[in-house]
């Protein structure tokens, strides 16, 4: 067994466990915190299949920015026992159960229909995910959508800023 597939079944099993623990997990912080391993979890599959920009941009954007503001909503909002309203367990249990079978069934049903074929994904080779080869295209072919996407935001952040702001 190579090094390659030992840390791809380490990062699928942490993966695994910790997207398990963020819905078993009763505390909303702690499945925030186990949400975020498996945000690290995933950009290791990243950077195994040699795409390191994947990989960057899904710890900055995803588990660098989003999660943070998850946590600091959580922390912000005072989730007490007392002030929540309490809940009739068993209608909870029944729609829960019917939710999860019938995506079950769906799942088994797409499943039954899918091909399998033997193909093993060469890791560290070619250079398809490479950031250079992202930037030749992004800066040649696609340089006027992307010209089009950095005004649409800056509009967008312009349009936060006058929303944003109080009336003096």
């Amino acid at each position: 067994m190579s090094v390659t597939q030992i840390l791809f079944w380490l990062l699928s099993v942490l993966a695994v466990c910790s997207a398990v623990m963020v819905v078993a997990s009763k505390s909303p912080v702690h499945s925030i915190l186990f949400l975020i391993i498996t945000f690290f979890a995933i950009s290791g599959h990243y950077i195994l299949l040699n795409a390191q920009f994947l990989a960057i941009v899904n710890i900055i954007v995803y588990a660098g920015a989003i999660m943070v503001l998850f946590l600091f909503v959580v922390m912000l909002m005072n989730l007490n026992a007392d002030s929540e309203p309490p809940q009739k367990n068993k209608y909870i249990l029944f729609g829960g159960t019917i939710a999860g079978a019938s995506l079950l069934l769906v799942l088994v049903a797409a499943l039954k229909q899918t091909v399998t074929t033997v193909q093993m994904v060469e890791t560290n080779t070619g250079n398809v995910g490479l950031i250079e080869n992202l930037g030749k295209i992004l800066f040649t072919d696609y340089v006027f959508p992307f010209e089009i996407s950095s005004v649409l935001f800056l509009s967008a952040m312009i349009g936060a800023v006058v929303i944003s702001k109080k009336e003096a």
